[in-house]
């Protein structure tokens, strides 16, 4: 065979060396020689080694890797402190007396520990009426069927709602669906703060805890 029939160096497929490097591992371990000749372009050190290369790389992973660990660490610091946050709140909720402390202590504890902008808790007149005619009918369009809405509301719904009209609102139907005995609203003006997709495992431990102080309310 002449040498004319194999193909010339510059036009071998860099794909097909990528996929025999993968196929064959050991070819480094057969041909050791090769990991000290071998140069690599770097765009701050110029030319280096193979070896090099693959120290630089592990460096970064391991960068890499630290940084997730940390941002991870501090994640699950902040929802520690917010699990203990919630605990001792329900506690202290329980051990108060009338509904006008509940709310004064929910309103200001919640505000003073997430900066939120309003917390409101309405309470029914009867079973699924309040005091504001729309109350009742923004809680059946917007509520699901677990008793929430999380994300933003039309400037008029938040405006009488809340008190504002951009950011984002929690809602929270205190009692039977349709029947609601109350409302927990709070509002941020961080418009991402609450969204559809948010957890609500803390708000579900509030939800039961309001709605048995509104059912067994004492003024």
């Amino acid at each position: 065979m002449s040498q004319d029939s194999f193909p010339a160096i510059q036009e071998l497929d860099p794909l097909l060396v990528q996929e025999y490097l993968q196929d064959h591992p050991e070819f480094f371990v057969e041909h050791p020689e090769l990991l000290a000749t071998l140069r690599i372009p770097h765009r701050d050190r110029g030319a280096i080694s193979l070896v090099e290369r693959q120290q630089g790389v592990l460096r970064e992973r391991v960068n890499q890797l630290e940084e997730e660990i940390t941002a991870l660490l501090t994640v699950a610091a902040r929802n520690e402190e917010i699990y203990r946050f919630y605990s001792e709140l329900l506690f202290d909720l329980l051990a108060l007396e009338s509904l006008d402390e509940v709310q004064q202590a929910l309103a200001s504890r919640l505000r003073a520990q997430f900066r939120f902008t309003r917390v409101r808790l309405m309470v029914a007149t009867a079973p699924g009426s309040f005091a504001e005619a729309d109350v009742a009918s923004l809680l059946k369009r917007r509520l699901d069927g677990r008793g929430y809405y999380l994300g933003r509301l039309p400037a008029q719904e938040a405006l009488g709602l809340v008190g504002i009209e951009t950011g984002s609102v929690a809602l929270v139907g205190l009692g039977e669906p349709g029947r609601w005995s109350g409302l927990l609203a709070i509002a941020s003006h961080d418009p991402s703060h609450f969204v559809p997709e948010m957890g609500t495992m803390l708000l579900d431990q509030l939800k039961q805890l309001l709605s048995f102080r509104l059912q067994h309310r004492q003024g």
